[in-house]
């Protein structure tokens, strides 16, 4: 299957756009679930406010929130695949900038130095761009994830030691949201990567921030220490947007991978409760997008 890139670069300028506007149904459900668990008064006039604001959003096509982010998109090839490499990721950072410029998004992408900003949410290295490859056959998929600072900045690392154990990964994921409290606008998605390398573990965590609601980490011991983080950390009283109650997290969410005999590196990566992304999927029968 041969890759028109003209339609890739419009893809990436409707995922962009899609994704700012339209919130998944995952999370929609997932505040209706925490909405009729919440116990605070407070937190529950919070949680009405954020459906109110989501309905209004989207019913008159303006952004669930004003920050656009930093824009991602994770591709993934399947076999019989034909495209070129760098021609698509060039035809991705076009249709980054082509949403940006054509539609009233901000630009919230800057010189990290300089911090002047080209308006049109590219820079160096970015919009971030992650290529994996997939067993299906005649199949590309494109998702994009935009990712706000509030979340992103709070975003954590330990070098965690195997003799400190299970409990020091539990002890420093409750940690981190209780230091992010309000900052990370909840109720958030705590993503968690535990092992492999430091870049690989914070990798990791951002995966599972930005993976759906109602899925699991495929490793058994993954799954089971999400389910009990999950419980501890809505009972740290956080709430929704830090003000007090039960929602302080849809879940908190697990990716693992193989690491060194003498160390254990977890990592923390949030998501806000507009867990915005959205998805392209090229076949032969033509693009199809969702959620």
């Amino acid at each position: 299957m041969n890759i028109d890139l003209m339609a890739v670069e419009h893809a990436a300028k409707e995922l962009y756009v899609r994704a700012l506007k339209q919130l998944p149904p995952d999370i929609k459900q997932g505040l209706a679930r925490l909405d009729a668990a919440e116990t605070d008064p407070t937190a529950k006039r919070v949680l009405a406010t954020m459906a109110i604001n989501i309905d209004v959003a989207e019913r008159t096509e303006n952004l669930l929130c004003q920050d656009t982010g930093i824009p991602i998109y994770n591709i993934r090839i399947g076999t019989g695949v034909r495209v070129d490499g760098h021609a698509l990721k060039l035809a991705i950072r076009q249709g980054c900038a082509r949403a940006t410029r054509e539609h009233p998004l901000r630009s919230s992408v800057v010189h990290p130095l300089s911090r002047q900003n080209e308006h049109s949410s590219c820079g160096i290295e970015v919009p971030v761009i992650h290529i994996d490859f997939s067993d299906t056959p005649d199949f590309l998929e494109i998702e994009m994830i935009p990712k706000g600072s509030g979340s992103e900045n709070n975003s954590f690392l330990k070098m965690a030691i195997p003799a400190e154990g299970i409990d020091a990964i539990k002890t420093f994921v409750v940690d981190c949201v209780l230091a992010a409290g309000g900052k990370t606008c909840p109720p958030t998605i705590v993503g968690v990567g535990i092992g492999g390398t430091s870049d690989l573990c914070v990798a990791l965590a951002k995966r599972a921030a930005t993976r759906a609601l109602g899925s699991s980490c495929s490793d058994p011991m993954g799954a089971q220490l999400e389910q009990e983080l999950s419980l501890a950390v809505n009972q740290l009283g956080v709430g929704p947007q830090g003000l007090g109650g039960d929602a302080t997290a849809f879940a908190v969410q697990i990716e693992l991978a193989a690491t060194h005999i003498t160390m254990n590196p977890v990592a923390v990566n949030m998501q806000c409760h507009s867990a915005r992304r959205s998805r392209a999927t090229f076949t032969p029968e033509g693009v199809f997008y969702g959620f």
